[in-house]
């Protein structure tokens, strides 16, 4: 009986050890939850003080707290003041600190001493986001989440608001229509770009929205998502004259706002809201770049078009996502003007350094050294900028073809009848679409 008391007593603590190292490999969240929360809410408490000391995130303190500190405490010397700890709350993720700055400290003065926050608590990662005049809340991160990708189950979302990926704090990242109208994304092959956008129309076809195709690549990546879409355009003329149509769309919503005295679409009453659209370009340079000279008259035809769009469709509920390889000056004319309205920005795993200045060097310059440190092997990896300077690291989810072409099949009911956009509507096979898979029919001989 003893030695099986002794045996009980040895095999527990290593069940436990083993059971922790199991989490933490396959389970993270538990594993922070469990051990690494308590460890790391513990060295926070202990070291805050001196740790935002060397730092440099002190300020000396105000006269009267000086004052009071030697006359009513008692104190010879008055130890610097660093930020004020006003919430402290553990997430599944991570540890969200809110801290309430001194005079004398800004934001960004805590976000340039956030990896050595980073080290100074042993988390993987600080973020710094500023959540009011005066308040910044620390976002650490316990693990790495973008290993493996889990799109957070709660979330307060709009209309126009799609959850497309997952942010390197824990958060989703989304794509809000109404605060960010365009945006382009770039990325090298197999870099996880057709992966982003797979999933953002995976978002978009669950929202009463036109979804607007050109994939001059003879339909190859788009074709497969013909049951929601309302237009589709395989090759630079069909593109052509589809944005000539989408220009005419935009000019007569300009109409209809005109006759309301409203200078936005969702000032329109219900019933006179025209359907926002939202035009995916599969790869902008099919649009640019030109074989003969006798297609240039077209090409700057479409360019000109996609800039219009860009500089004035947001008020009428048109959208732009494109997408492309690279976007820089050597596309030709209106190349760089069409990037300047285009104020979201995603860059995957690119191949040179200036491909990733052509998408974040004019919004966010910091993030410009964070794009070419993305390994090759984790596709979807992916860094969002926006035009007030703030980056972030995201990574998408695995959304296979098969799946988005089921949500596509299964939303197609939302898709909207535009009489403008139904020359260019997609010819939808009556039978099911194939997605490559084996099939799971056995074929039998027919016997009498």
């Amino acid at each position: 009986m003893s030695d099986v008391s002794t045996l009980l007593e040895i095999a527990a603590p290593l069940a436990g050890v083993g059971g922790l190292g199991y989490a933490k490999a396959r389970a993270p969240r538990v594993y922070w939850s469990l051990v690494g929360l308590p460890v790391t809410w513990a060295r926070f408490t202990v070291s805050y003080r001196s740790t935002m000391d060397v730092c440099g995130l002190t300020v000396q303190p105000s006269s009267l707290r000086a004052f009071l500190a030697r006359n009513v405490a008692r104190r010879r010397d008055v130890q610097p003041v660093p930020p004020k700890v006003r919430r402290v709350r553990g997430v599944s993720t991570g540890l969200r600190v809110t801290l309430r700055l001194p005079a004398g400290l800004e934001p960004a003065d805590v976000a340039a001493a956030s990896e050595r926050l980073r080290h100074a608590w042993g988390v993987h990662s600080v973020r710094v986001v500023e959540a009011k005049p005066g308040t910044v809340e620390l976002r650490m991160t316990g693990y790495d989440v973008l290993k493996r990708v889990r799109m957070p189950r709660r979330g307060k979302f709009g209309p126009l608001v799609v959850p497309v990926a997952l942010r390197d704090d824990g958060t989703a990242f989304v794509r809000d229509y109404r605060e960010v109208p365009h945006s382009l994304t770039l990325g090298a092959n197999q870099s996880g770009k057709s992966m982003y956008q797979r999933s953002l129309i995976v978002g978009l076809a669950k929202l009463p929205v036109g979804l607007v195709g050109i994939d001059c690549k003879r339909g190859v990546e788009q074709g497969r998502f013909a049951p929601r879409l309302s237009a589709l355009a395989t090759t630079p003329d069909e593109a052509s004259h589809l944005l000539d149509v989408l220009v005419a769309e935009m000019e007569a919503r300009f109409r209809v706002l005109s006759v309301h005295q409203v200078s936005d679409l969702w000032d329109l009453p219900k019933d006179a809201r025209p359907v926002p659209l939202v035009i995916l370009v599969d790869e902008v340079a099919e649009l640019f770049l030109t074989a003969a000279k006798k297609d240039e008259e077209r090409r700057d035809r479409m360019v000109m078009q996609m800039i219009r769009l860009a500089q004035m469709a947001r008020a009428v509920g048109i959208y732009l996502e494109v997408c492309g390889q690279r976007f820089g000056s050597e596309l030709g004319k209106g190349a760089t003007m069409l990037r300047a309205q285009l104020t979201g920005r995603v860059i995957h795993r690119v191949n040179d350094k200036q491909t990733a200045e052509m998408g974040l060097g004019d919004i966010a310059p910091d993030a410009v050294s964070a794009v070419t440190t993305i390994a090759p092997d984790r596709p979807g990896v992916a860094v969002a900028g926006d035009s007030s300077g703030g980056w972030s690291r995201i990574r998408t989810p695995e959304t296979t073809s098969a799946e988005a072409v089921a949500v596509c099949q299964q939303y197609a009911h939302l898709t909207p009848d535009l009489p403008a956009l139904a020359p260019f509507r997609p010819h939808i096979p009556a039978g099911p679409v194939s997605t490559g898979g084996p099939s799971l029919v056995k074929v039998l001989p027919v016997t009498k």
